[in-house]
């Protein structure tokens, strides 16, 4: 029996915990059926180090952007550089741009300016805009609204783990909301709520790999490979077969990421 094939829309492969076995990483991955993955680059410096992965493995896409946490230390990406960046093959998303107030609240305003960046980045490639939205609800759904208002833009809420006001916010935009391991914790019954009252049709799922392992490897390194337990617990949710669940969020996949598509 062929096994159901999802996509696990975002992880690092670069990164240190993954990066010395990328081979059986994305080996393991394909034997569960993950057949299609998004690396995601968090500093445009280490764009060819993320290009490389992609380059190297059929059915690896990256994106790049910086990441929030990261802005206040980064030199400010500028629209003109996201957009050459896109013009790859492989570059399907822009991002991970977004804000974290937890963390880097004191660099609030730059995250701000640089979200902004990314947003008309994503305007004019007509790639998706990834978003990381942490402690920052009210901001976050100003900014992805007042833009939407002066010129469309597509958009998935990676990780999504944050208020149902704004999982509302980006459903009325037209968003995505994407499940991570977050989502299958024994205590996240108030997020499977969240996803669950959201369209079919605006779910993806992803690992956000090295980070946030779902049951039963809480606790341990992520890899693309474990897309498929969190998938489990978005079609439990759904009251769907595993197998129709990863045909929907692939088909979501494919309609956001066109050029992966």
């Amino acid at each position: 029996m062929s096994l159901p094939q999802i996509v696990d829309s975002h992880c690092h492969l670069d990164f240190p915990e993954l990066a010395g076995e990328i081979d059986n990483v994305i080996d393991r991955a394909r034997a569960a059926g993950v057949t299609r993955m998004v690396t995601i680059c968090t500093k445009l410096r280490e764009v060819p180090q993320v290009r490389a992965i992609a380059e190297a493995h059929e059915g690896v896409f990256f994106a790049a952007g910086t990441h929030p946490m990261s802005v206040a230390a980064e030199p400010m990406a500028t629209v003109a550089e996201l957009v050459a960046l896109a013009a790859h093959p492989k570059m399907v998303g822009i991002g991970e741009s977004g804000l974290d107030y937890h963390y880097t609240a004191e660099s609030m305003q730059v995250q701000q300016n640089s979200l902004r960046r990314h947003i008309e980045a994503a305007r004019q490639t007509g790639l998706p805009l990834i978003i990381h939205a942490r402690d920052a609800d009210a901001d976050m759904a100003r900014i992805l609204t007042e833009e939407h208002r002066a010129g469309a833009y597509t958009c998935v809420m990676h990780c999504f783990s944050s208020s149902a006001e704004l999982a509302q916010a980006a459903l009325d935009l037209g968003f995505y909301l994407s499940m991570s391991g977050i989502a299958a914790f024994p205590k996240s019954t108030a997020l499977r709520e969240i996803f669950a009252a959201a369209p079919i049709e605006r779910i993806l799922v992803e690992t956000d790999a090295p980070y946030l392992a779902p049951p039963p490897y809480r606790g341990r390194r992520n890899e693309p490979a474990y897309t498929v337990h969190t998938a489990q617990v978005g079609a439990d949710l759904f009251g769907m077969s595993l197998a129709d669940f990863a045909a929907a969020t692939s088909a979501n996949f494919d309609r956001l990421f066109w050029k992966a598509a």
